[in-house]
């Protein structure tokens, strides 16, 4: 296990550099909406490039392409740049993220953000690190009392059902940030800098590495409506565990459409509100 992790470890690091150098590089669509960087390629290429000298035998799941050997026992995800919107725009978060698992079980994984020089990594068993130090979930035991995070798609924001629980999750707790990177959330839920996360639609990669780090930590993971997580499944939650139950009650009632606060439309102006 420390040689599957200290290998991926010194192949983010690497990857890394290789993102740091390609700041400022123009972006492409990939698809309608969804960008891609040169930066994104050249990082996945080094890493399946390591991967493959280091574990010839291993699969590989990589978001820009690679799909090799699926039905290997150990399989790795890999994201080479979560977070290429931001990175395109010079967002300062974005990240490497890399997983392996074992038929199906994450075993080991890490994020890793070059720009503040910060490692998140994780060992099945072995608990959760950031930068070589022990990290840990937050001590908030309510939603009032909690900052949580979420993202949405690329395209036709509007019109996804995530408003809702975005909406009914900002007005009861202390705030729902949007940074636009699935690992660093997770991430930060793992030390303690967010009390939970949720998200619709999030590939293998982006959660594989981070969900291990929020279990690691002392965390919960699972399905919005509490069931076991599944990496190709539609959703995902990752808490501190003391607000975990709190969230699934909210998650039911928001899934049979009833809310604890109605969504009236946009207020009026400043300027209306002062008029007369």
């Amino acid at each position: 296990m420390e040689n599957y992790l200290d290998a991926a470890i010194a192949i983010a690091r690497e990857a890394g550099q290789v993102l740091m150098a390609h700041r400022g590089v123009d972006f492409e669509l990939k698809g309608d909406y969804d960008l891609v960087t040169a930066a994104d390629r050249a990082s996945e290429q080094l890493i399946i490039k390591r991967l493959r000298e280091r574990f010839p035998s291993h699969g590989i799941v990589a978001e820009e392409g690679g799909r090799a050997e699926m039905d290997a026992e150990l399989r790795w995800y890999v994201d080479p740049l979560d977070g290429t919107t931001n990175f395109a725009h010079g967002f300062p978060m974005w990240n490497v993220t890399l997983a392996l698992a074992r038929r199906g079980e994450v075993i080991a994984g890490l994020v890793y953000d070059p720009l503040n020089r910060e490692l998140f990594a994780a060992e099945r068993g072995a608990g959760a690190r950031l930068n070589g130090a022990p990290m840990h979930v937050s001590k908030a035991k309510t939603i009032n009392d909690s900052l949580l995070s979420t993202g949405f798609p690329s395209r036709k924001r509007h019109q996804n059902v995530n408003i809702h629980f975005y909406y009914q999750l900002a007005m009861l707790s202390h705030g729902v940030r949007r940074g636009g990177s699935a690992a660093i959330d997770l991430a930060y839920v793992a030390c303690g800098r967010l009390d939970a996360f949720w998200e619709f639609g999030l590939n293998p990669w982006d959660m594989a590495a981070g969900t291990l780090l929020v279990e690691e930590a002392g965390g919960r993971v699972s399905g919005m409506r509490d069931e076991a997580l599944d990496l190709h499944g539609r959703y995902v939650l990752a808490d501190n565990a003391l607000v975990h139950d709190e969230l699934i009650e909210l998650f039911s009632e928001i899934f049979a459409g009833r809310y604890r606060h109605d969504m009236p439309g946009l207020p009026a102006p400043e300027w209306e509100m002062h008029r007369g």
